[in-house]
């Protein structure tokens, strides 16, 4: 038990370790520029997009202790490439979940979504693949990790949506002996990095740092379950990206419903 819990605090550190230094210096630095980094949020406060690689890196870096290092690097490191382009190339796009995306692909556009939503399938599909030994195991894995990715995405819709929900998704992954139990707490540690300044509105996570956090989140699941669990999660996960937008207003009175408790049990 002892090494259990050493070896989940040890990736945990290490992921929030080098989240809050890759922050840091990409808040410092701002590579080209302040413009690029700063993007206004929900209510028009403008705010930093440095979390996002940095909860990337975080978590890829973290997992590598992980016998799973590379299959859970790839998943997340391609998710917050494809979730960063869509930072930048999407801005201002009001469009969310892929049904949109992909209506308008029907009508012969291709959007940032479109090719985020393509990308990350792609990746999760490679991430499976490495992951488990089967067919139908690699296809459902696959599913998994790109549908978590996915639904990281569609709670990030107020301050610190995405890492609060990482941490409660992750909590029971980190029970989990082997490679499931280490990549929970990775995706967690980096969560949990950025979360203060997040909520404080000096940050966002924006879609690179949703997508990578989900990515790694459903890396642990992959790996810590047979194909029953697996199926078990691919279909929720499914039905979560069908019905998107219910998910996101969910998430969003969730989160309004408890600041306002905290703001009443505080005065």
């Amino acid at each position: 038990m002892i090494g259990l819990l050493s070896s989940r605090a040890a990736a945990f550190g290490l992921a929030a370790g080098v989240t809050r230094v890759v922050y840091g210096e990409l808040r410092r630095r701002s590579p080209g520029g302040a413009s690029r980094w700063e993007r206004p949020n929900y209510a028009g406060r403008t705010v930093h997009l440095a979390a996002g690689p940095a909860v990337a890196a975080g978590a890829a870096v973290g997992a590598l202790p992980a016998r799973t290092r590379g299959a859970a690097a790839l998943a997340v490191l391609a998710a917050g490439a494809c979730g960063a382009y869509d930072d930048v190339a999407g801005a201002g796009d009001p469009r969310r979940g892929f049904r949109a995306h992909l209506s308008a692909l029907r009508d012969g556009e291709v959007t940032s979504g479109a090719v985020k939503l393509f990308g990350i399938s792609a990746a999760g599909l490679a991430a499976g693949a490495l992951l488990k030994e089967r067919p139908v195991d690699r296809l459902l894995a696959g599913v998994v990790i790109a549908g978590t990715a996915h639904l990281v995405n569609l709670v990030d819709v107020r301050p610190g949506r995405a890492a609060a929900a990482v941490l409660a998704l992750g909590a029971p992954g980190l029970l989990r002996k082997g490679p499931a139990g280490m990549l929970s707490a990775a995706s967690m540690g980096a969560a949990t990095a950025v979360l203060p300044d997040d909520v404080a509105e000096r940050t966002m996570v924006g879609d690179t740092g949703a997508h990578a956090l989900g990515a790694a989140l459903g890396a642990a699941i992959v790996a810590g379950n047979g194909r029953a669990g697996l199926a078990a999660h691919a279909a929720g996960l499914v039905a979560a990206a069908v019905y998107g937008d219910t998910v996101s207003a969910l998430a969003q009175q969730a989160g309004e419903t408890i600041r306002r408790c905290v703001s009443g049990g505080l005065q």
